[in-house]
């Protein structure tokens, strides 16, 4: 009898231990907001992919852009013992302190939209900084025709992929269109439709004469939209920026958004997975590696750039929002 309990005890023990190997690897994301369609988008990709390749992916959408609400978010996420953390980060100084947390317990930190970010092992994006602040703020200068008054949005004074964008496309503006003039400097407002709505309907009180509108973030371009269409200002004055084509689709159509550009935010939710994948495995992330989603890729230090974009207009949002997107 003693024999066969030893002989239970030691099945039952095997049976522990393949069960707990057999658990797939948790990657948690922490997104900039939940609930927006962008994020939504994103989210499909992570559980898509991580299904593809048997791991637990999942999204954390923070119920405001709030960088105490993120840092939250991976504070929990180191407790739940994850394997990677993945982060779009609201304010990438502040998540320096947790991100570093992170890695002290042994977790990979993958982040996405913060360029350089302390703490993390790589860093990607699907367009370049330069890129795709100039390919907005070149078409914004051919809707204005090249002179006028416009007022920059972005999602945060303390995102630097926004602000970089931001930067890229003032300074082409700046270089090859001197008829045209920044109205003040720039305001983040643009993670949110309704501060986006607002502070668009202020400016075009107070600048009667304002044409355009580069909104970087998501909510940007169609809280914007609602205060040209709200104005009566549609075709007089040009909204542009990146957005989710479903949320947009009725504003872009009916001009009170004149355009902008994107990356596929599902594909991004799928690179989150996949990098991590390969970092769970200890398999390369180096220059010259064919990365799905990335294609080659080209390091600079934990940097990982490629140019994807998707124009936005009114040819193109009707296939983009049947994406999902």
């Amino acid at each position: 009898m003693k024999k066969f309990m030893i002989a239970a005890l030691a099945a039952s023990l095997s049976l522990g231990v393949s069960f707990t190997a057999m658990a797939a690897d948790k990657i948690g994301v922490v997104v900039k907001i939940g609930g927006i369609p962008w994020f939504n988008a994103m989210d499909a990709g992570i559980k898509e992919q991580g299904a593809k390749l048997g791991l637990d992916a999942f999204m954390v959408g923070p119920t405001s852009a709030d960088p105490a609400l993120q840092v939250r978010a991976i504070e929990d996420l180191i407790a739940q013992g994850v394997k990677v953390i993945g982060v779009v980060p609201n304010d990438a100084k502040v998540l320096e302190p947790v991100l570093a947390k992170a890695k002290a317990a042994g977790i990979f930190v993958i982040t996405h939209e913060s360029p350089s970010q302390k703490g993390a092992d790589w860093n990607f994006e699907l367009a370049s900084s330069t890129g795709f602040g100039e390919a907005h703020g070149k078409l914004l200068a051919e809707k204005m025709g090249g002179k006028g008054e416009y007022a920059v949005f972005v999602g945060s004074l303390t995102v630097p992929l926004h602000n970089a964008w931001a930067d890229a496309a003032i300074a082409y503006i700046k270089a090859n269109y001197p008829d045209m003039t920044l109205v003040g400097e720039r305001y983040g407002v643009a993670e949110d439709v309704d501060k986006s709505r607002s502070t668009a309907l202020d400016l075009i009180s107070a600048h009667p004469g304002i044409k355009g509108f580069l909104a970087f973030g998501s909510q940007g371009p169609i809280g914007a939209g609602r205060a040209v269409e709200e104005r009566r200002k549609t075709g007089e004055i040009f909204v542009l920026g990146p957005f989710s084509p479903g949320q947009g689709q009725k504003l872009i159509k009916s001009g009170a958004i004149s355009g902008g550009f994107m990356w596929n935010p599902k594909q991004s939710g799928e690179v989150f997975v996949t990098l991590a994948d390969r970092l769970i495995k200890g398999e390369s992330v180096k220059d010259g590696d064919d990365i799905p989603g990335l294609g080659v890729i080209k390091p600079v230090g934990n940097d990982i750039i490629v140019d994807q974009l998707l124009p936005i207009n009114k040819d193109t949002v009707d296939e983009l929002a049947a994406m999902g997107l």
